[in-house]
């Protein structure tokens, strides 16, 4: 939806325009003067809605509801947007696989939350030095620890701190692989002993 100001009464360049009535009835198509003299017969505006049909679409209504509805309606449609930001994590060389579990966990909070994530492997000093192949091989098996669905935006690539790969959440992936393991309910609920 577009915030600008649509052309009202006088305003209105074209010489005819299909007109809307005030109850919703189609009035056809009518020249400027004749729409115009409906509208004030109505004690209503005329509302140029569609400038770029041909002829334009105009409507005979009250121009200050107009307004109201449509930032009403932009309003709803702006709080549907979810916006979106890229989240990180960040793992070293010598990270336990405790630590990296429980990044992997956040990454798939961050994930199901519909963000993408940046996990990094941080190098510094000797370890810039390491096989590239050890490296890359590292980063990937902290994304295999990730317990849900996701693809690869970005591959795994030398950053400015080492190297990093961005990842965000395919829902299709994941809907199969919540169906082809359904989680058990019972086992849950199972005190243990």
């Amino acid at each position: 939806m577009s915030t600008d100001r649509l052309r009202i009464n006088n305003e209105i360049r074209a010489q005819e325009l299909r007109v809307i009535g005030a109850n919703g009835e189609n009035l056809g198509v009518l020249s400027l003067s004749a729409a115009l003299e409906a509208a004030k017969t109505a004690g209503r505006d005329l509302i140029e809605i569609s400038p770029s049909a041909v002829p334009p679409v105009a409507k005979i209504m009250d121009y200050g509801k107009f307004e109201y509805e449509r930032s009403k309606k932009e309003k709803v449609a702006k709080a549907k947007v979810k916006v979106s930001e890229t989240k990180e994590v960040q793992i070293k060389v010598g990270t336990g696989d405790h630590d990296m579990g429980l990044k992997a966990k956040k990454a798939a909070e961050w994930l199901a939350e519909g963000h993408r994530v940046r996990a990094e492997l941080f190098l510094k000093g000797r370890y810039k030095g390491m096989e590239e192949v050890f490296l890359k091989e590292r980063l990937g098996r902290f994304l295999k620890l990730i317990p849900c669905a996701y693809k690869v935006a970005e591959p795994v690539a030398r950053s400015p701190k080492g190297f990093a790969a961005v990842i965000e959440r395919d829902l299709i992936a994941q809907a199969k692989r919540d169906k082809n393991h359904p989680v058990d309910v019972s086992a849950e609920t199972k005190p243990t002993t």
